[in-house]
């Protein structure tokens, strides 16, 4: 089955009132979850991930910057850089610009996850290689969706703010443009299938003047049938000495055949994976008979947990739907992430979490998927995570309590149990990662208290 959660599988059936194929589902659900991150982010996030370079030239030095003007970037670039609120470079930027703004143009293939600055980190590698004085294309990037090639040209917009001469076109369905006209714009951002056609069948754009090339989204894009072969045949299409950019939050293996494809001698940027570390997060379980007796013991805890701010993971949407519906009847205030939101309404509710007008959120796997909210102090795991097979899935836990404990705070998780098998699998997720689960009283929420204060 081509899910990438058992969670996710089922949402798939409850949702069956038409037959989708799961593959298009992942689609969706990759581009929805990445376009989600870049409308909740407001600032980049802090983490503790160290980079990894590989360089083409192991034997040239490898620079890295702490400051924008060590990139000795044109005065009006900077401006907009500290403009978006910009002060030093994230992690990924420091190494990864000084490859992108070299000369000669250095190619890159480059794991971040969202909110590490990727998408800034290009944008001003493309503003920075363009010559406002010829009108025509010279930088394309390429986004998996209309939405996400949006989201990129209001960065460009922003940080060429006080660029004027610098004009973007989106080559996007339904921007019709007369046929033998020729663009003057120098970034043109869009869509592979539509790009490929101002590419060749229109020739609008000529591809033998290009100097960068950025390919956005590598894990999103070829999880779409098609995106893959035309992002290809674009590269075909353009000069040797063209610089190639390529990002991706993953690097299976499908995505790295594809990036060593379509960008000739990189260097390579990759995020090491962060310790599993469990130190700081408290973890207890609660025993309990039936759904409705985990409910009870919830609602006797809340009060606990409000102090600070919660998530709580359920298997599915109907779960997550019954149990926000329970909590609001006992006048208990909580938001809901359900599958059935569009894009914007998910972030509208991520927004009110964060800003601590709804104190709980309930949510299944999928929809927090990615999702990073600083202060949440507290999860509630009111179903355990299994996989497809019914086994414990050791990585969505880590994943679901990680969210808590963060940057050395204390957190805690609090897991729900109701039967011999959610035991069982209890027992497993404890034994995978060495560490004792202990058993709460729920009339005893000193201790739960303390932690969540």
């Amino acid at each position: 089955m081509a899910t990438d959660s058992w969670a996710q599988a089922v949402d798939e059936q409850e949702a069956a009132a038409e037959s989708v194929s799961l593959n298009l589902r992942n689609t969706k659900d990759k581009a929805a979850q990445s376009l989600l991150n870049k409308l909740i982010r407001n600032n980049l996030v802090n983490t503790t991930n160290q980079v990894e370079v590989l360089q083409k030239d192991p034997n040239s030095p490898l620079y890295s910057v702490k400051s924008f003007e060590e990139l000795r970037l044109k005065p009006q670039l900077l401006k907009g850089v500290y403009g978006m609120g910009f002060n030093r470079p994230s992690k990924i930027q420091e190494t990864a610009l000084p490859m992108m703004l070299a000369e000669p143009p250095q190619n890159l293939i480059a794991q971040s996850q969202s909110g590490t600055g990727k998408t800034a980190a290009f944008v001003l590698a493309m503003l920075s290689h363009v010559d406002p004085n010829n009108k025509y294309p010279q930088c394309l990037c390429v986004s998996p969706t209309y939405e996400l090639a949006l989201q990129t040209g209001k960065v460009i917009e922003q940080m060429g703010k006080y660029y004027p001469e610098v004009k973007l076109v989106y080559a996007i369905r339904g921007n019709k443009l007369q046929r033998g006209m020729k663009l003057q714009e120098q970034i043109v951002i869009g869509t592979p299938g539509t790009m490929l056609d101002w590419c060749s069948k229109f020739r609008f754009i000529d591809p033998k003047k290009i100097k960068v090339f950025v390919l956005d989204e590598a894990d999103v894009m070829i999880a779409t049938q098609g995106h893959q072969d035309q992002s290809i045949r674009i590269q075909r299409m353009l000069p040797k000495n063209c610089q190639m950019l390529l990002f991706s939050a993953t690097f299976e293996e499908s995505v790295w055949n594809f990036a060593q494809r379509i960008v000739p001698d990189p260097n390579i940027i990759k995020l090491k994976r962060e310790e599993e570390t469990l130190d700081t997060i408290k973890q207890y379980y609660v025993l309990c008979n039936s759904k409705e007796e985990k409910f009870q013991a919830l609602s006797n805890i809340y009060g606990a947990i409000t102090i600070a701010q919660a998530m709580i993971f359920c298997h599915t949407r109907k779960t997550a739907g019954w149990l926000a519906g329970e909590l609001s009847r006992e006048g208990h205030q909580v938001a809901l992430l359900s599958g059935e939101m569009q894009v914007e309404q998910r972030a509208a509710v991520i927004e009110r979490f964060r800003d601590g007008k709804e104190k709980v959120l309930v949510t299944t796997n999928v929809c927090a998927r990615g999702i990073d909210v600083e202060q949440v102090s507290v999860v509630i795991n009111f179903d355990l995570p299994v996989d497809k097979d019914g086994n414990p899935d050791n990585e969505t836990y880590l994943h679901r309590i990680g969210r808590t404990g963060r940057f050395g705070k204390r957190g805690l998780a609090i897991n729900m149990v109701d039967s011999k098998m959610s035991m069982n699998i209890l027992h497993r997720i404890q034994d995978h990662f060495n560490k004792k689960i202990e058993k709460l009283d729920t009339d005893d929420l000193d201790e739960i208290e303390k932690i969540a204060s």
